[in-house]
């Protein structure tokens, strides 16, 4: 029997799911619609607003094709078995992300212990004060507004993904800077 997602090691999870940087896709704001109206299906009235981010929000950049969705969801610890019960069956996996304080919760879509089948997406829910997840929406609005900032950014997730293609958490770690100092910045123009 296949080991669950949970049990694999980042070793084996970066095998089964690489680094893979794709070109622009104008579909991707499509996907993000149609899941959007998934999550709303699922767990509506506990979605108070959803946005699409991360690079498949950014126009004219390459990207890993999987949709990074953030859902504001009310300040009450007691919702939270609940959604992730709805979610959970309606076939989404779901993890406590602890690396971003406070834990939030998250949802994957599209990832099976034999690999990605289909559409893959994120989706990261938590409220609103949870500034270091809505912060995001700072870096990516920053981006769409300054095309060649964000092309920066793709050059930089290119060259990352060459280096650490197997290997996520070192992917990520590769981008801290550049996101940190962008968001800043952003911070300042956009408060």
């Amino acid at each position: 029997m296949a080991k669950s997602l949970h049990e694999m090691t980042p070793q084996v999870l970066g095998q089964l799911f690489p680094i893979d940087i794709v070109p622009y896709n104008p579909q991707w704001n499509d996907l993000f619609l149609l899941e959007k109206a998934e999550i709303e299906r699922i767990i509506s009235p506990l979605s108070l607003k959803i946005e699409h981010f991360g690079s498949t929000a950014i126009t004219n950049i390459a990207a890993k094709p999987t949709i990074d969705i953030l859902v504001e969801i009310p300040d009450r610890e007691e919702i939270k078995p609940v959604i992730i019960e709805k979610m959970k069956s309606n076939g989404y996996h779901y993890t406590l992300r602890k690396d971003s304080p406070p834990p939030y919760i998250m949802f994957m879509k599209g990832y099976t212990p034999e690999g990605i089948k289909g559409q893959c997406y994120h989706i990261h829910m938590a409220p609103l004060s949870h500034v270091g997840l809505w912060d995001r929406l700072y870096f990516r609005d920053y981006l769409i507004s300054h095309p060649a900032i964000a092309k920066e950014y793709e050059k930089l997730k290119l060259e990352l993904a060459l280096k650490y293609k197997n290997d996520r958490e070192a992917y990520t770690e590769g981008k801290a800077e550049f996101v940190t100092r962008i968001t800043e910045i952003a911070k300042n123009i956009y408060r």
